[in-house]
């Protein structure tokens, strides 16, 4: 039993940094109707920038102390992160406004490319490191319950809450307040959300500031856990069975969906990988995202979409 649980909650800890990263695809697509092939890209970007500032910050400023330089370190990469999204509205998507969805999705393909490129410019192409101090020692719980007790990682707990923190705050944003409301209408229909009077052009460099904030978030704590590398961008791809299981349109969506490929990736893996001959971890989850797009393609929380002719 311990052993089980020992594994149910190293699930649950992995799907809530695979719903950190869906968060930045839900985001876009609510506000833009487009799926972000940036995300991935952007979660790199924003883990390169503070993994280097911080390595930077004790030079150029003097000060040592790693809180101090882990906070500047994170504002100054967040203030990169809201120049991109500034920039990429103004000379990208202010040009693209009620363009085919096609489009958008090729020109996020192009963002991606291009943000990598300028990372690796920036900040170089070396594996990195980010220590925001968070305990990576195992530890175990639960002594009086079962012989030995359970072992749980700490990093992974204060990850996994940081990351339902965000997801709480983010659904309160878009269910309380006039931009939260704003963006869905805009995800709706561009041209109806304009003629009442919403900004759109404004509305896009909101939602791009918040997914760019995930991104460093979500950065920070993968970076923190495997290092900052290049193959961070793929880690998107981890995310993509996430939103599909989920749905698109849905922020709660992310977290269960999150939750649901996390532990499944680890049950099977324990469970199931000695009759599959190893490896099911690696396509466990994308193998439930078909059969999801096979029978409920809008996610379990995903709007369904009628069309009436």
């Amino acid at each position: 039993m311990a052993f089980f649980l020992e594994t149910l909650l190293g699930g649950l800890m992995a799907g809530m940094l695979y719903s950190l990263v869906a968060l930045g695809f839900v985001l876009i697509f609510k506000a833009s109707g487009v799926f972000n092939f940036a995300q991935g890209a952007m979660v790199l970007f924003a883990a390169l920038a503070m993994a280097r500032f911080s390595e930077w910050l004790p030079g150029w400023t003097g000060i040592t102390h790693p809180v101090v330089v882990n906070i500047a370190a994170f504002l100054m990469a967040g203030a990169m992160m809201f120049v991109a999204a500034w920039l990429i509205e103004r000379l990208v998507l202010r040009h693209l406004v009620n363009q085919e969805g096609a489009t958008l999705l090729m020109a996020t393909l192009g963002i991606g490319y291009f943000l990598e490129g300028l990372g690796q410019t920036f900040f170089g192409n070396d594996i990195y490191s980010i220590n925001i101090g968070m305990p990576k020692d195992p530890v175990f719980v639960l002594d009086s319950m079962f012989p030995g007790g359970v072992l749980i990682n700490q990093e992974d707990v204060i990850a996994a809450g940081i990351a339902a923190a965000l997801v709480a705050v983010l659904s309160i944003f878009f269910q309380k307040t006039k931009t939260g409301r704003a963006l869905r209408a805009v995800a709706d229909d561009h041209q109806a959300a304009q003629s009442i009077g919403i900004p759109l052009n404004r509305i896009w460099v909101v939602v791009w500031c918040v997914a760019g904030v995930v991104a460093l978030v979500a950065g920070m704590i993968w970076g923190s856990k495997l290092g900052v590398q290049f193959s961070l961008a793929t880690i998107a791809l981890r995310a993509l069975p996430v939103v599909i299981l989920g749905g698109l349109t849905s922020v709660p969506g992310a977290i269960i969906g999150g939750l649901i490929i996390g532990v499944g990736e680890k049950l099977s893996e324990v469970y199931l990988g000695s009759y599959v001959g190893g490896g099911i971890e690696i396509w466990f989850a994308y193998v439930l995202a078909l059969v999801f797009l096979l029978f409920r393609p809008q996610g379990l929380f995903g709007e369904k979409i009628i069309d009436r002719v």
